[in-house]
Order: structure tokens, then sequence, then C-alpha cells
């Protein structure tokens, strides 16, 4: 009897290993890009209004890419234009510190 359980119970152990390997793959997800489009560019300039169009740039695609949802990215986008107006009023620190916030808050910093 006891050769019996030890028998089985190696068994056991051997055939466990094998088991882990016979995992079917599970069906693709539904269809959303992961990889930033190759026509990408960054925009470019410079100031307050060259960091504005950056970030703008990246949450666009971070949301089209799925990585950001719509609530994240409306909250986002109003707090850039916030900086935004700041900007435009010739307050070009202040808008780029205003920017570096929102990036902060939203881990993009």
């Amino acid at each position: 009897m006891r050769t019996a359980i030890r028998s089985l119970c190696l068994t056991g152990l051997l055939a466990l290993p094998l088991a882990a390997c016979n995992q079917t793959a599970s069906a693709p997800g539904p269809a959303s890009t992961s990889v930033t489009p190759s026509g990408f560019r960054m925009p470019e300039g410079s100031g307050c209004k060259g960091e504005i169009d950056r970030y703008r740039a990246v949450m666009s695609n971070d949301l089209a890419m799925g990585h950001v949802n719509q609530s994240v990215y409306n909250r986002v986008d109003r707090e850039i234009g916030q900086a935004e107006a700041t900007c435009a009023a010739g307050r070009d620190a202040e808008a780029v510190r205003m920017v570096n916030a929102t990036k902060s808050r939203h881990g993009y910093l």
C-alpha cells in the first residue's frame, strides 16, 4: 500500500510540470493600437506653446492607443487649456509650470 501511494505521488509530481505546458493561447482581445503610428511626429516649437503642443500630441496619441481613458484625457485637456490661456497672455514661465504640474499629476514627468 505504501509503495502504491509513493508511486502515485511520484507520478503526480512528474506530471505537474507537463500539465503547465498544455495551455492554449487565448484569443486576441479587441483590436487596439499599442504602437505609436509611424507617421507620428512630435510638434516642434519653443517656449510654452511648444510645450503645450507636444503634450497635447502625446495625450492624443495615448488616447488613440488606449493608454488613457476619455475622462482623464478630458481633465488633462482642460488643464492644458488653462495653461494655453496663460501662455497666450504672455506668461510663458507660468504656463510651462502649469504644463509640468499637469504632467506630474498624471504620471508624464
